[in-house]
C-alpha cells in the first residue's frame, strides 16, 4: 500500500482513469456489437443507421484516451466494410 500522500492521490487518479476508460471502450464496444448483431439478422437497414454512432464512439474513445486513434480506425474500417459487403450481397 501507497505511503507518501502523493502515490495516494496517483492511486485515486489511476483509478478514476481506469473507470473512464472502461466506460468508453464499453460503449464502443457495444455499439459495434449492436451492428454486427443487425448485420447477422440480416437487418441491413438497422446496421447503415447504427453505423455512424459505432463510428463516433470509436474516435471519441481515441480522443479521450482510452484508445489508440489507429485502434479506432481499424475498427470503424472494419465494420463499415461488413456494412458495405452486406448492402452489396443485397443489392446484387
Amino acid at each position: 500500500m501507497a505511503h507518501t500522500r502523493s502515490a495516494k492521490k496517483r492511486i485515486r487518479q489511476a483509478e478514476k482513469r481506469r473507470l473512464l476508460n472502461r466506460y468508453h471502450i464499453s460503449r464502443m464496444k457495444t455499439a459495434i456489437k449492436r451492428v454486427e448483431e443487425a448485420l447477422k439478422n440480416k437487418d441491413i437497414e438497422t446496421a447503415e443507421k447504427l453505423l455512424p454512432l459505432a463510428q463516433k464512439l470509436a474516435y471519441r474513445a481515441a480522443a479521450k484516451g482510452a484508445i489508440h486513434k489507429n485502434e479506432a480506425a481499424r475498427r470503424v474500417s472494419r465494420i463499415a466494410r461488413k456494412v458495405s459487403a452486406a448492402k452489396k450481397s443485397v443489392s446484387a
